[in-house]
């Protein structure tokens, strides 16, 4: 992919591609895309075979994994 699609919402983000892990571990590519503009937040999801349109956006850090996973380094701005 050379360049990622403008956000419709604002027009000022890219939509970028986020990936996931499924609950047996297996890799989920694409399963959610959003704006890479601060300010916009839109983003768009799949989950349990259902599309899901700009729900809140949660920072995470707070988040406590699954017994095995290694918990991700977040930084602030």
């Amino acid at each position: 992919m050379d360049a990622f699609p403008k956000c419709q919402k604002c027009g000022e983000g890219d939509l970028v591609p986020l990936s996931d892990f499924g609950s047996q571990g297996a890799p989920i590519h694409y399963k959610a895309w959003a704006c890479t503009s601060p300010t916009c937040g839109f983003n768009i999801k799949i989950r349990n075979g259902d599309l899901y349109v700009d729900e809140p956006i949660a920072s995470g850090a707070n988040h406590t994994p699954r017994h095995g996973q290694v918990r991700p380094t977040v930084y602030e701005r």
